[in-house]
């Protein structure tokens, strides 16, 4: 499974990027295959894995921020691996024709 998610504290000003950094650091640490871009970081593997680093992500902001907002994005296909990756593949495969 891919997920992807976006962690937001609410409550403490504009720049938000010290603790968007606590919940990244929470999913590089994992050793979960993942992806961060400006809106979102993707993590994949299994269910119970991927629900853990998430819910861990929300908790390092949570620790700091009065109020957490998270959004959650959920690819449930199983047997699929390095979808991460292969998923990016096929799109650049078929702009490439």
């Amino acid at each position: 499974m891919i997920v992807a998610f976006s962690v937001t504290p609410l409550g403490v000003g504009e720049d938000v990027g010290e603790y968007v950094a606590d919940a990244v650091r929470v999913v590089r640490e994992s050793g979960l295959p993942h992806r961060t871009d400006a809106m979102f970081t993707s993590i994949e593997g299994e269910w119970d894995e991927v629900m853990d680093v998430v819910k861990r992500a929300v908790a390092a902001v949570e620790a700091r921020a009065p109020r957490v907002s998270l959004v959650l994005k959920a690819d449930i296909r199983p047997g699929v691996t390095d979808g991460l990756t292969s998923k990016v593949e096929t799109v650049e495969r078929y702009l490439a024709q």
